[in-house]
């Protein structure tokens, strides 16, 4: 069951990170006029360090892979596996349909239906 979790929407289009931490929900919006990549890794950790997340081995990342911007997707899985990789975190992915509104209730809804996944695709390596 994931209690404490980070969100990360980055498709491009509607730019939302969200977090999850004591039953309370906060979201931040990005604004469509700035480069969202290059401010995202601080904002991120802006975000958490405001509302005092505990990022360890029982926090929860879910990440949407898609469809969207192909670069804005790489990088915001990027920065959740760099985040699992540092602090043990746990890393899931959905997709952009399974989430009908960024809100705390269709999150939950959506884990609850396990509609995300915890294997990435894993890469392919011919000789």
């Amino acid at each position: 069951m994931i209690k404490d979790c980070l969100i990360i929407s980055c498709t491009g289009k509607n730019d939302k990170i969200g977090l999850k931490i004591n039953n309370n929900f906060f979201i931040h919006n990005f604004q469509t006029k700035i480069q969202n990549n290059e401010l995202l890794v601080s904002t991120i950790l802006n975000f958490t360090n405001k509302h005092k997340a505990k990022i360890d081995k029982n926090f929860s990342i879910l990440v949407n892979c898609g469809p969207g911007s192909f670069s804005s997707i790489r990088i915001a899985l990027s920065i959740a596996k760099g985040i699992k990789i540092s602090k043990k975190a746990k890393l899931f992915v959905f997709k952009n349909d399974d989430l009908a509104q960024f809100n705390l209730a269709n999150i939950e809804i959506m884990i609850n239906k396990n509609l995300i996944e915890k294997n990435l695709i894993k890469p392919l390596y011919s000789s």
